[in-house]
């Protein structure tokens, strides 16, 4: 009996993926396929047995997606980041676990274009589900403390951390010296991030006050709680990369890696503007450059409409996920992909 082949356009229409994707698909071995010319010719049986393993009850549909109703406890999470970040991704380290597992072997590298605190980036490489990481960011004063950290300073900055009384004028003193050496702004960037509410370090945000139980400035400030974390991160500092650069750039570079994966959490359409000084993105060409990349992704959202729609047109799969907020409020959020399935399994 010949072999039916189908072109990676028809593949992709019986699939319900983009070409780029299901190009992806072929290169990961996940489809048989052969390339006489150009273009791919895939095999219609891998294509056919591929379906079967989507065919999954309430699997993710980016024309009706999935509505996950469990909420992870945060409490069972490690905690490995020196940051308080607003928008941090602690309640979603369970969901990367299963999705960089979903291999089953160690991911070659994963890069966190959007960083920021970092929990994605640092539960990969603590819990051996990739073999690197590439940390992004372009705010000045969080790199400067992943430059610190990661690139000789990260001993000093655990000292100082320790050493330091808080005070309302020793504060004052640090935040002068800010923009002395890299470890002096990443010191007093810890600093501001610990006495700032939520952690928010935009221009504008407010300092705390009374506290928690009337502690004022020292209300979030467990000083050897963070030594511990930074120490932690410097055991596995070989095996994560920083660089300080526009995510959307780094996409560009890297996009035709296919040994790459990516996290994708970039500021939120509703509280971006007030939570980070690089708010505005251009959330269109991010989803579409998503699509094109040639490696896998996860890319995080607020459940926003605009969003949603956004992912359809460029033939990504979208799932909300449930959280809890630091107020202890259910929220939704969304998951993007190339393909979901991983959540079924």
């Amino acid at each position: 009996m010949a072999t039916e082949y189908l072109s990676t356009k028809e593949a992709a229409e019986k699939l319900g993926y983009s070409v780029q994707h299901t190009r992806l698909l072929i290169r990961q071995g996940k489809l048989k396929a052969r390339k006489p010319a150009r273009d791919w010719l895939v095999v219609g049986e891998s294509v056919a047995q591929y379906q079967k393993r989507l065919d999954f009850p309430n699997k993710p549909d980016r024309n009706h997606p999935r509505r996950l109703s469990s909420v992870v406890n945060v409490a069972t999470v490690p905690f490995r980041s020196p940051f308080r970040y607003p928008g941090g991704k602690t309640w979603l380290v369970p969901r990367i676990r299963q999705w960089l597992s979903s291999d089953n072997q160690p991911r070659k590298e994963l890069i966190e274009p959007f960083a920021g605190g970092a929990i994605v980036g640092l539960s990969a490489v603590f819990e051996g589900l990739v073999e690197r990481v590439t940390l992004g960011e372009l705010d000045e004063d969080v790199a400067s403390v992943w430059r610190a950290i990661l690139y000789g300073e990260g001993e000093w900055l655990a000292d100082q951390i320790t050493a330091f009384e808080m005070t309302a004028a020793n504060v004052q003193r640090v935040l002068a010296r800010a923009d002395e050496s890299v470890r002096d702004r990443a010191f007093a960037t810890i600093v501001r991030n610990r006495i700032n509410r939520g952690g928010i370090l935009a221009p504008g945000a407010g300092v705390v006050k009374k506290g928690e139980n009337g502690k004022g400035l020292r209300s979030r400030w467990y000083p050897d709680t963070l030594r511990k974390r930074i120490l932690n991160i410097l055991k596995h500092k070989d095996r994560i990369d920083f660089v300080q650069k526009d995510a959307l750039t780094l996409l560009e570079e890297k996009k035709d890696d296919t040994d790459v994966s990516w996290f994708i959490d970039p500021p939120y359409v509703v509280a971006g503007r007030r939570l980070y000084k690089y708010s505005e993105i251009d959330h269109d060409k991010l989803l579409a450059l998503a699509g094109d990349l040639s490696g896998d992704f996860l890319i995080t959202y607020d459940d926003s409409p605009q969003i949603e729609k956004l992912a359809e047109t460029h033939g990504l799969a979208v799932c909300r996920v449930p959280m809890k907020n630091t107020h202890h409020q259910k929220k939704m959020e969304l998951l993007i992909g190339p393909d979901l399935s991983w959540l079924a399994s």
